[in-house]
């Protein structure tokens, strides 16, 4: 089976997704160093306790996801799950790797580029072919769908591509022209979505003030699930490494409603 050293993926995905230029809310990249070298990648949204057994039943060398582990402001403490999800890692010598915002913004295996590939939505470019994106660290895309009219279209295509029923604010009838989305818990950015002329905003969740901001500007909202939203970027980035090495990686979907 063909490897890769440890030291040279962890540089080439840092260098890929541009890791250095995010202030984040968690460390991006090799967050737990495992075995030296790498032939065998599971993938995931989350590294949760399922997914590590999964990865441990396969035979893999390291886990790359989109939510890792040492998040701002969680109690350090090694106790409890954080220290049943630790103790799998180091027992059985896997690498853990973990890319937050820098896998959301990543314009062709970013989670907002994968959204738009599985709803059908055309983003918005500029000159030279980058996509329009607005808000706080230029996380949310902008662009439109052709072929849906209204917000419940929209809403429609959601439920039909994502296999989840989302949650859904304002008129079904409102006419489209222009969509923004981003991905996961990104509801405190729907004054940047409406301040950018959005007819309707896609990401995961909702907050009690969503519903409140969404009805006195009009603006539709689509709260699509968190996890559903996010299923995209770690498997297109997997297979993008797949290619790059010639190594064995697997995207592995444990269901998550929220």
């Amino acid at each position: 089976m063909k490897t890769i050293d440890t030291r040279e993926l962890a540089a080439w995905l840092d260098t890929t997704l541009q890791a250095s230029r995010f202030k984040d809310y968690c460390p991006n990249g090799l967050q737990v160093e495992g075995k030296p070298r790498v032939g065998h990648i599971i993938t995931g949204v989350t590294a949760s306790e399922a997914l590590l057994r999964i990865a441990i039943e396969r035979g893999a060398d390291a886990v790359l996801v989109h939510h890792g582990w040492f998040w701002k402001n969680e109690d350090p403490r090694v106790r409890g799950p954080r220290r049943t999800r630790l103790a799998l890692t180091l027992a059985h010598d896997l690498n853990l790797f973990a890319y937050h915002l820098p896998l959301d913004a990543h314009p062709e295996w970013g989670n907002n580029a994968q959204l738009a590939r599985v709803l059908g939505l055309t983003p918005e470019r500029d000159a030279d072919g980058v996509p329009l994106t607005c808000g706080s660290g230029d996380l949310i895309w902008l662009g439109n769908a052709p072929a849906l009219a209204t917000l419940g279209d929209l809403a429609t295509r959601v439920h039909e591509r994502l296999g989840r029923q989302p949650l859904v604010i304002g008129d079904a009838d409102r006419p489209l022209h222009r969509i923004a989305w981003c991905t996961g818990g990104a509801q405190g950015m729907l004054a940047d979505a409406i301040d950018a002329g959005a007819d309707a905003y896609i990401t995961g969740e909702a907050s009690e003030p969503t519903f409140h901001l969404a009805r006195e500007t009009g603006t539709g909202f689509i709260g699509a699930g968190h996890h559903a939203t996010e299923r995209y970027g770690a498997q297109a980035l997997g297979e993008a490494v797949a290619k790059q090495f010639g190594i064995q990686v697997e995207f592995v979907d444990i269901d998550n409603p929220v």
